[in-house]
């Protein structure tokens, strides 16, 4: 398809296997992350060394956003679409996160998608073309317990998501979803704990449950070889190399049993928005304007 293409978070995980597999399908990319001359650098190394720009964006800073943004449109010379791959998780009770943890959390998983959003957004209502991609959870549209705050960010991305649809339908700007289940990537690896302690021994033996849950779906993982993460970043290059005006909306990537029942839920979704829209008589702002 020959996009010119922006992923952040693109230092490991989803984000790498993004990277590679836009590359396979002849789209241009950028590279986003943070650190790269620090924790990141050896992976901004080698996605150097393989002809991958890299650009240095803090999503939680608006100034390095923005900077980062300028350098891939330069680079590229150009900007076709943005995956707003960055992200992070959480691991333990709702209750002992403190709202100092909500608003890190948020600040990445939701705050860090809006300033990215804001940044690219000129240039894509400017040129009438463009594609935002959302990497969401199953967790954005139902909840498991001990993801408490990781669930509310997803949630609240899904809506985010929803309202840019609409308002910018008209400009010829798409946005798609993408919804995976639990994946075995680096993102297990730097979940964020709660920050408070003080009240585990009240919660009893339930305070063993997030472990024996997790340590419970880490063999779940290790024994469905089709929950390969490889399959995330392909639904990505699928709708970044799809027709405008024809993507879906929301996309599931899942093989272990999340993913059928809650595509009933988006579709009957999908039915209710077209029904409310009908009959404020905008369902107009539910179809892309592709310049066709």
């Amino acid at each position: 398809m020959d996009q010119k293409v922006l992923v952040t978070g693109a230092n490991s995980g989803f984000g790498r296997m993004m990277v590679d597999a836009l590359l396979k399908s002849n789209n241009k990319v950028v590279a986003a992350m943070r650190g790269v001359s620090g924790k990141n650098q050896e992976a901004a190394n080698e996605l150097e060394a393989a002809g991958v720009p890299v650009v240095e964006i803090d999503v939680t800073n608006e100034d390095s956003v923005n900077s980062g943004v300028a350098q891939a449109i330069e680079k590229l010379n150009g900007l076709d679409v943005v995956v707003n791959n960055a992200g992070v998780g959480v691991a333990g009770m709702q209750e002992h996160f403190t709202i100092d943890d909500f608003k890190k959390l948020f600040d990445v998983n939701v705050y860090g998608v809006q300033r990215v959003n804001r940044a690219v957004l000129p240039h894509f209502r400017g040129q009438g073309s463009g594609l935002i991609i959302y990497i969401s959870s199953l967790l954005g549209r139902m909840t498991l317990p001990f993801y408490g705050p990781y669930n509310a960010s997803k949630w609240a991305l899904e809506a985010l998501a929803e309202n840019y649809r609409v308002e910018l339908s008209g400009f010829g700007v798409d946005n798609c979803i993408v919804e995976p289940g639990g994946f075995a990537t680096s993102f297990f690896g730097n979940l964020m704990q709660p920050s408070d302690q003080s009240r585990n021994e009240s919660y009893g033996d339930f305070m063993n449950a997030p472990e024996q849950m997790s340590e419970g779906f880490g063999e779940a993982l290790e024994n469905n070889p089709d929950q390969d993460p490889q399959k995330v970043a392909d639904a990505v290059a699928d709708l970044v190399n799809g027709t405008p005006g024809e993507r879906p909306f929301r996309t599931i990537v899942d093989h272990m049993g999340m993913g059928d029942p809650l595509k009933g839920y988006n579709d009957q979704l999908e039915q209710v928005m077209q029904g409310v829209y009908g009959a404020f008589q905008i369902d107009g702002m539910l179809k892309l304007n592709s310049g066709s």
